[in-house]
Protein backbone atom coordinates (compact mmCIF):
# COMPACT_ATOMS: atom_id res chain seq x y z
CA UNK A 1 0.00 0.00 0.00
CA UNK A 2 1.32 3.59 -1.00
CA UNK A 3 1.67 6.36 1.26
CA UNK A 4 -2.09 7.51 1.09
CA UNK A 5 -4.61 5.29 2.65
CA UNK A 6 -7.42 4.55 1.42
CA UNK A 7 -10.69 3.39 3.35
CA UNK A 8 -14.14 2.76 1.87
CA UNK A 9 -17.14 2.84 3.40
CA UNK A 10 -20.10 1.12 1.69
CA UNK A 11 -23.53 0.28 2.38
CA UNK A 12 -25.42 -2.35 0.74
CA UNK A 13 -27.70 -0.02 -1.25
CA UNK A 14 -30.01 -2.63 -3.08
CA UNK A 15 -31.19 -5.02 -0.64
CA UNK A 16 -32.94 -1.87 1.18
CA UNK A 17 -35.62 -1.09 -1.81
CA UNK A 18 -35.94 -5.20 -2.95
CA UNK A 19 -39.72 -5.20 -1.68
CA UNK A 20 -39.51 -1.67 -2.73
CA UNK A 21 -38.29 -2.57 -6.49
CA UNK A 22 -41.05 -5.74 -6.95
CA UNK A 23 -43.74 -3.58 -6.24
CA UNK A 24 -42.89 -1.30 -8.66
CA UNK A 25 -42.14 -4.02 -11.47
CA UNK A 26 -45.90 -5.64 -10.80
CA UNK A 27 -47.35 -2.08 -10.94
CA UNK A 28 -45.40 -1.47 -14.30
CA UNK A 29 -46.68 -4.75 -15.67
CA UNK A 30 -50.53 -4.31 -14.57
CA UNK A 31 -50.74 -0.38 -15.90
CA UNK A 32 -48.74 -2.02 -19.02
CA UNK A 33 -51.22 -4.41 -19.95
CA UNK A 34 -54.52 -1.35 -18.86
CA UNK A 35 -52.50 0.70 -21.35
CA UNK A 36 -51.73 -1.83 -24.23
CA UNK A 37 -55.01 -2.95 -23.93
CA UNK A 38 -56.93 0.48 -24.25
CA UNK A 39 -54.57 1.67 -26.52
CA UNK A 40 -55.59 -1.11 -29.38
CA UNK A 41 -59.10 -0.44 -29.08
CA UNK A 42 -59.06 3.84 -29.37
CA UNK A 43 -56.94 2.61 -32.53
CA UNK A 44 -60.20 0.91 -33.74
CA UNK A 45 -62.39 3.50 -32.63
CA UNK A 46 -60.47 6.94 -34.02
CA UNK A 47 -60.31 5.24 -37.40
CA UNK A 48 -64.21 4.77 -36.89
CA UNK A 49 -65.32 7.97 -35.86
CA UNK A 50 -62.83 10.09 -37.93
CA UNK A 51 -61.09 11.24 -35.10
CA UNK A 52 -57.72 12.56 -34.87
CA UNK A 53 -58.18 13.95 -30.98
CA UNK A 54 -59.44 9.83 -30.68
CA UNK A 55 -56.06 8.55 -32.90
CA UNK A 56 -53.59 11.09 -31.24
CA UNK A 57 -54.43 9.58 -27.63
CA UNK A 58 -54.59 6.08 -29.17
CA UNK A 59 -51.00 6.70 -30.30
CA UNK A 60 -50.54 8.10 -27.34
CA UNK A 61 -51.58 4.98 -25.07
CA UNK A 62 -49.29 2.53 -27.16
CA UNK A 63 -46.33 4.49 -26.68
CA UNK A 64 -47.02 5.12 -23.68
CA UNK A 65 -47.50 0.69 -23.61
CA UNK A 66 -44.10 0.29 -25.13
CA UNK A 67 -42.13 2.97 -22.76
CA UNK A 68 -43.25 1.18 -19.82
CA UNK A 69 -42.53 -1.85 -21.06
CA UNK A 70 -39.21 -0.56 -21.98
CA UNK A 71 -39.48 0.79 -17.73
CA UNK A 72 -40.09 -2.67 -16.65
CA UNK A 73 -37.63 -4.17 -18.85
CA UNK A 74 -35.07 -1.64 -17.26
CA UNK A 75 -36.61 -2.49 -13.57
CA UNK A 76 -36.08 -6.38 -14.11
CA UNK A 77 -32.18 -5.36 -15.20
CA UNK A 78 -31.81 -3.21 -12.29
CA UNK A 79 -31.62 -6.08 -10.26
CA UNK A 80 -29.60 -8.47 -11.74
CA UNK A 81 -25.92 -8.83 -9.96
CA UNK A 82 -23.13 -6.82 -10.67
CA UNK A 83 -20.18 -9.11 -12.00
CA UNK A 84 -17.30 -8.70 -14.22
CA UNK A 85 -16.69 -5.17 -15.64
CA UNK A 86 -20.36 -4.44 -14.90
CA UNK A 87 -19.33 -3.14 -11.46
CA UNK A 88 -22.71 -1.39 -10.77
CA UNK A 89 -24.61 -4.15 -12.87
CA UNK A 90 -27.23 -3.01 -14.97
CA UNK A 91 -28.52 -0.04 -12.39
CA UNK A 92 -28.11 2.19 -15.26
CA UNK A 93 -30.49 1.07 -17.66
CA UNK A 94 -33.34 1.94 -15.78
CA UNK A 95 -31.89 5.88 -16.70
CA UNK A 96 -31.48 5.57 -20.11
CA UNK A 97 -35.68 3.98 -19.83
CA UNK A 98 -36.18 7.29 -18.95
CA UNK A 99 -34.79 9.47 -20.89
CA UNK A 100 -36.04 7.25 -24.23
CA UNK A 101 -39.62 7.66 -22.68
CA UNK A 102 -38.99 11.28 -22.77
CA UNK A 103 -37.96 11.32 -26.43
CA UNK A 104 -40.73 9.29 -27.30
CA UNK A 105 -43.30 11.80 -26.07
CA UNK A 106 -41.53 14.91 -27.51
CA UNK A 107 -41.12 12.89 -31.29
CA UNK A 108 -44.77 11.99 -30.55
CA UNK A 109 -46.15 15.25 -29.81
CA UNK A 110 -44.76 16.27 -32.47
CA UNK A 111 -46.58 13.62 -34.82
CA UNK A 112 -49.35 14.71 -33.22
CA UNK A 113 -49.49 18.27 -33.98
CA UNK A 114 -48.43 17.70 -37.58
CA UNK A 115 -51.48 15.47 -38.26
CA UNK A 116 -53.92 17.66 -35.97
CA UNK A 117 -52.74 21.58 -37.99
CA UNK A 118 -53.21 19.50 -41.27
CA UNK A 119 -57.34 18.81 -40.36
CA UNK A 120 -57.13 22.14 -38.71
CA UNK A 121 -57.97 23.87 -42.18
CA UNK A 122 -60.75 21.25 -43.33
CA UNK A 123 -62.03 19.15 -40.28
CA UNK A 124 -63.59 16.22 -41.25
CA UNK A 125 -66.93 15.35 -40.26
CA UNK A 126 -66.38 13.46 -36.25
CA UNK A 127 -68.97 11.27 -34.58
CA UNK A 128 -68.51 13.19 -31.42
CA UNK A 129 -70.96 10.81 -29.47
CA UNK A 130 -68.76 7.69 -30.44
CA UNK A 131 -65.80 9.51 -29.48
CA UNK A 132 -66.99 10.75 -25.98
CA UNK A 133 -68.32 7.53 -25.00
CA UNK A 134 -64.86 6.35 -26.01
CA UNK A 135 -62.21 9.18 -24.36
CA UNK A 136 -64.60 8.34 -20.70
CA UNK A 137 -63.64 4.57 -21.01
CA UNK A 138 -60.17 5.63 -21.59
CA UNK A 139 -60.21 7.99 -18.49
CA UNK A 140 -61.50 5.30 -16.23
CA UNK A 141 -58.60 3.01 -17.64
CA UNK A 142 -55.56 5.17 -17.95
CA UNK A 143 -56.84 6.31 -14.37
CA UNK A 144 -56.96 3.09 -12.89
CA UNK A 145 -53.17 2.77 -13.94
CA UNK A 146 -52.11 5.83 -12.46
CA UNK A 147 -53.55 4.33 -9.27
CA UNK A 148 -51.85 1.51 -9.49
CA UNK A 149 -48.42 2.92 -10.17
CA UNK A 150 -49.00 5.80 -7.32
CA UNK A 151 -49.87 3.63 -4.60
CA UNK A 152 -47.46 0.59 -5.05
CA UNK A 153 -44.22 2.13 -6.69
CA UNK A 154 -41.42 3.47 -5.56
CA UNK A 155 -42.39 7.42 -6.59
CA UNK A 156 -38.52 8.28 -5.59
CA UNK A 157 -37.29 5.86 -9.11
CA UNK A 158 -37.11 8.26 -12.11
CA UNK A 159 -37.74 5.35 -14.11
CA UNK A 160 -41.32 4.60 -12.63
CA UNK A 161 -42.19 8.23 -12.12
CA UNK A 162 -41.23 8.14 -16.22
CA UNK A 163 -44.35 5.67 -16.40
CA UNK A 164 -46.21 7.19 -14.14
CA UNK A 165 -46.58 10.63 -16.32
CA UNK A 166 -47.20 8.71 -18.93
CA UNK A 167 -50.02 6.92 -17.43
CA UNK A 168 -51.10 10.97 -16.13
CA UNK A 169 -50.86 12.67 -19.68
CA UNK A 170 -52.82 9.40 -21.05
CA UNK A 171 -55.82 10.09 -18.48
CA UNK A 172 -55.55 14.04 -19.49
CA UNK A 173 -55.31 13.05 -23.35
CA UNK A 174 -58.48 10.97 -22.63
CA UNK A 175 -59.96 14.07 -20.62
CA UNK A 176 -59.64 16.06 -23.95
CA UNK A 177 -60.55 14.02 -26.35
CA UNK A 178 -63.74 13.21 -24.04
CA UNK A 179 -64.45 17.85 -23.99
CA UNK A 180 -64.02 17.63 -28.28
CA UNK A 181 -66.58 15.05 -28.61
CA UNK A 182 -68.89 17.18 -26.37
CA UNK A 183 -67.88 20.29 -28.61
CA UNK A 184 -68.83 18.22 -31.33
CA UNK A 185 -72.18 17.15 -30.35
CA UNK A 186 -73.28 20.07 -28.51
CA UNK A 187 -72.65 22.83 -31.05
CA UNK A 188 -71.64 20.88 -34.02
CA UNK A 189 -67.66 22.73 -33.64
CA UNK A 190 -65.68 19.68 -35.76
CA UNK A 191 -62.57 21.97 -35.39
CA UNK A 192 -62.34 21.32 -31.94
CA UNK A 193 -61.19 17.68 -32.46
CA UNK A 194 -57.67 18.72 -34.59
CA UNK A 195 -57.66 21.94 -31.53
CA UNK A 196 -57.44 19.63 -28.44
CA UNK A 197 -55.43 17.04 -30.88
CA UNK A 198 -53.11 20.00 -30.68
CA UNK A 199 -53.50 20.84 -27.20
CA UNK A 200 -52.68 16.39 -25.99
CA UNK A 201 -49.47 17.02 -28.60
CA UNK A 202 -48.50 20.32 -26.39
CA UNK A 203 -49.04 18.06 -22.57
CA UNK A 204 -46.69 15.64 -24.25
CA UNK A 205 -44.28 17.72 -25.18
CA UNK A 206 -44.14 19.54 -21.45
CA UNK A 207 -44.74 15.93 -19.88
CA UNK A 208 -41.20 14.83 -21.50
CA UNK A 209 -39.60 17.62 -19.91
CA UNK A 210 -38.28 16.30 -16.57
CA UNK A 211 -37.77 12.83 -17.99
CA UNK A 212 -35.70 14.06 -20.73
CA UNK A 213 -33.25 16.52 -18.50
CA UNK A 214 -33.49 14.80 -15.31
CA UNK A 215 -31.71 11.55 -17.10
CA UNK A 216 -28.98 13.65 -18.60
CA UNK A 217 -27.80 15.81 -15.88
CA UNK A 218 -27.39 12.35 -14.26
CA UNK A 219 -25.47 10.75 -17.25
CA UNK A 220 -23.57 13.93 -16.68
CA UNK A 221 -22.81 12.60 -13.27
CA UNK A 222 -24.11 15.84 -11.70
CA UNK A 223 -24.87 16.46 -8.15
CA UNK A 224 -28.58 15.16 -7.40
CA UNK A 225 -30.75 18.47 -7.25
CA UNK A 226 -31.39 18.10 -2.94
CA UNK A 227 -27.60 17.72 -2.27
CA UNK A 228 -25.16 20.73 -1.79
CA UNK A 229 -21.61 19.19 -2.62
CA UNK A 230 -20.40 22.93 -1.22
CA UNK A 231 -22.51 22.29 2.32
CA UNK A 232 -20.78 18.29 2.27
CA UNK A 233 -17.10 19.58 1.93
CA UNK A 234 -17.61 21.79 4.51
CA UNK A 235 -19.18 19.28 6.77
CA UNK A 236 -16.05 17.00 6.04
CA UNK A 237 -13.70 19.59 7.13
CA UNK A 238 -15.58 20.21 10.37
CA UNK A 239 -14.51 16.43 11.16
CA UNK A 240 -12.27 16.47 14.18
CA UNK A 241 -8.26 15.32 12.60
CA UNK A 242 -9.26 16.38 9.10
CA UNK A 243 -6.79 19.63 7.57
CA UNK A 244 -9.01 19.62 4.45
CA UNK A 245 -11.27 17.96 1.82
CA UNK A 246 -10.81 18.07 -2.20
CA UNK A 247 -11.41 16.29 -5.16
CA UNK A 248 -15.14 15.81 -4.02
CA UNK A 249 -17.44 14.66 -6.07
CA UNK A 250 -21.31 13.72 -6.09
CA UNK A 251 -23.11 11.93 -8.33
CA UNK A 252 -26.43 9.42 -8.80
CA UNK A 253 -25.61 5.74 -10.08
CA UNK A 254 -29.82 5.50 -10.60
CA UNK A 255 -32.98 6.42 -9.34
CA UNK A 256 -32.59 6.36 -5.39
CA UNK A 257 -28.53 6.01 -5.62
CA UNK A 258 -26.34 9.06 -5.03
CA UNK A 259 -22.50 8.30 -4.26
CA UNK A 260 -19.61 9.94 -3.39
CA UNK A 261 -15.94 10.00 -3.36
CA UNK A 262 -13.64 12.54 -1.79
CA UNK A 263 -9.95 12.80 -0.74
CA UNK A 264 -8.94 14.32 2.83
CA UNK A 265 -5.72 15.65 4.37
CA UNK A 266 -5.44 14.72 8.19
CA UNK A 267 -3.48 15.16 11.14
CA UNK A 268 -0.42 12.77 11.37
CA UNK A 269 -1.68 12.14 14.49
CA UNK A 270 -5.07 11.62 13.85
CA UNK A 271 -6.98 8.40 14.10
CA UNK A 272 -7.60 6.70 11.07
CA UNK A 273 -10.81 4.64 11.46
CA UNK A 274 -12.36 7.49 14.05
CA UNK A 275 -12.01 9.97 11.06
CA UNK A 276 -13.24 7.71 8.77
CA UNK A 277 -16.51 6.55 11.08
CA UNK A 278 -17.11 9.93 11.53
CA UNK A 279 -16.83 11.56 7.60
CA UNK A 280 -19.02 8.27 6.65
CA UNK A 281 -21.77 9.69 9.18
CA UNK A 282 -21.57 13.18 8.26
CA UNK A 283 -21.91 12.38 4.82
CA UNK A 284 -24.85 9.98 5.66
CA UNK A 285 -26.88 12.44 7.61
CA UNK A 286 -27.39 14.20 3.76
CA UNK A 287 -28.92 10.86 2.49
CA UNK A 288 -26.05 9.16 0.34
CA UNK A 289 -24.70 6.09 2.12
CA UNK A 290 -22.65 4.56 -1.03
CA UNK A 291 -19.19 6.51 0.40
CA UNK A 292 -15.22 6.25 -1.16
CA UNK A 293 -12.85 8.07 0.79
CA UNK A 294 -8.93 8.52 0.20
CA UNK A 295 -7.12 9.96 3.66
CA UNK A 296 -3.95 10.74 3.32
CA UNK A 297 -1.77 12.09 6.24
CA UNK A 298 0.05 15.17 6.60
CA UNK A 299 3.86 15.45 6.46
CA UNK A 300 5.14 15.73 10.03
CA UNK A 301 8.32 17.76 8.26
CA UNK A 302 8.66 19.39 5.17
CA UNK A 303 10.73 17.20 2.76
CA UNK A 304 14.08 19.70 1.92
CA UNK A 305 16.12 19.09 -1.17
CA UNK A 306 19.91 19.60 -1.29
CA UNK A 307 22.02 20.43 -4.38
CA UNK A 308 24.67 17.85 -4.74
CA UNK A 309 27.65 19.76 -3.50
CA UNK A 310 25.47 21.18 -0.77
CA UNK A 311 27.78 21.02 2.71
CA UNK A 312 24.03 20.56 4.40
CA UNK A 313 22.78 17.10 2.17
CA UNK A 314 22.72 13.83 3.89
CA UNK A 315 25.78 11.78 3.58
CA UNK A 316 26.10 8.30 1.90
CA UNK A 317 25.82 5.20 4.92
CA UNK A 318 28.76 3.10 5.11
CA UNK A 319 28.91 0.49 2.27
CA UNK A 320 26.14 2.19 0.11
CA UNK A 321 27.76 4.02 -2.85
CA UNK A 322 28.81 7.87 -2.40
CA UNK A 323 26.73 9.82 -4.85
CA UNK A 324 28.22 11.07 -7.81
CA UNK A 325 29.24 14.73 -8.13
CA UNK A 326 29.21 16.62 -11.08
CA UNK A 327 32.37 17.26 -13.13
CA UNK A 328 33.62 20.17 -13.49
CA UNK A 329 34.51 22.12 -16.92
Amino acid sequence: MSHALSAHGHVHHGHAHVHTRGRTRRSLAWALALTLAFGVFQIGAGWAFSSVALLADAAHNVSDGLSIGIALVAAWAATLRARGRRTYGWARLEILAALVNGLTLVVLGGLIAVEALRRLDDPPAVQGAGVAAVAAVGILANGVAVAVLWRNGDRENLNLRGALLHAASDTLASAGALVGGLLVVAFGWRAADPVLAIVIAALCVVSAWPLVRRPIEILLEQAPPDVDPDEIGQALAEVEGVRDVHDLHVWTITSGFPALSAHMRIAADADHGRVLRRAQERVRSFGIDHTTFQLDRERPVLLTLHRPDCPEAPRARSGEPAERQPEGP
